[in-house]
């Protein structure tokens, strides 16, 4: 599994992106980029398992830290989700110099990251929502609304701090609902029913903007982040969807 296959991937402002990449069937030119959500990274373990299944039903994988989370260069303040976009369209351009077909899935903010992105990008030619943030300002005064930005942190990490930037840009995004009624790819949404951090009905809202081919699925029991009981079924959701679509 070689951990770097594109060599050094850099963002807009230079920012080394720290990626692993798990290789599918020989002849597969079919690629999925796993993108993370809001203090997370790449080696979040229900994103591992994803990649370690999907790349093990041939299809390759490439996970990856947006820039200030995990191992990538960057300050976690400087982090939003128009940054990210940023960050995802540098993934992109050297997954198309390679000559693969990438499909996007993003966790939480990194679903929003992925709305935004296929909406105005043509090279995500499939995209998975996993528990993905559609009311990004609702998300920000629910989970961060009594903290004061450039002196608090997010849900009590030292190691996240909330900024302004980031208060700022999920407030002025408001919602990914008008980029969701313009994704024109086959797209994908799983949801827990459980999910207390992104409520459920961001996914109902967006599967019911979204042009077809579409398909929502919820996991009964599932928590935002598919631990206990609900990792296994999104896994298999993932992979049957990726397999009659991209077979298609």
């Amino acid at each position: 599994m070689p951990a770097l296959m594109f060599g050094t991937i850099k963002n807009k402002p230079g920012e080394t992106l720290d990626y692993t990449f798990h290789a599918g069937s020989a002849n597969c030119r079919d690629l999925l980029i796993i993108g993370h959500g809001v203090t997370g990274n790449k080696d979040r373990p229900f994103v591992v398992a994803l990649a370690d299944a999907v790349s093990g039903s041939g299809i390759n994988v490439c996970r990856f830290s947006f820039a200030g989370n995990g191992e990538s260069d960057g300050a976690f303040q400087d982090c939003t989700i128009s940054k990210e976009v940023d960050d995802l369209q540098a993934v992109l351009s050297v997954v198309e110099e390679e000559g693969y077909r990438a499909i996007y899935a993003g966790h939480s903010m990194g679903g929003a990251v992925g709305v935004l992105t296929a909406a105005k990008d043509s090279r995500i030619k499939f995209l998975i929502s996993l528990a993905g943030m559609v009311s990004t300002e609702k998300f920000y005064d629910t989970e961060f609304g009594e903290e004061t930005p450039d002196t608090g942190c997010m849900w009590e990490e030292p190691d996240c701090p909330l900024s302004s930037a980031f208060k700022n840009d999920l407030k002025g995004i408001h919602s990914t609902a008008p980029q969701a009624s313009q994704i024109s790819v086959p797209w994908l949404l799983i949801h827990g029913t459980t999910d207390d951090v992104v409520l459920i009905d961001d996914s109902r809202k967006a599967y019911s903007l979204a042009s077809e081919p579409k398909k929502l699925i919820e996991i009964d029991g599932a928590n935002h982040v598919f631990s206990d009981g609900g990792q296994q079924p999104m896994i298999d959701a993932v992979i049957d969807w990726l397999q009659v679509n991209l077979a298609s």
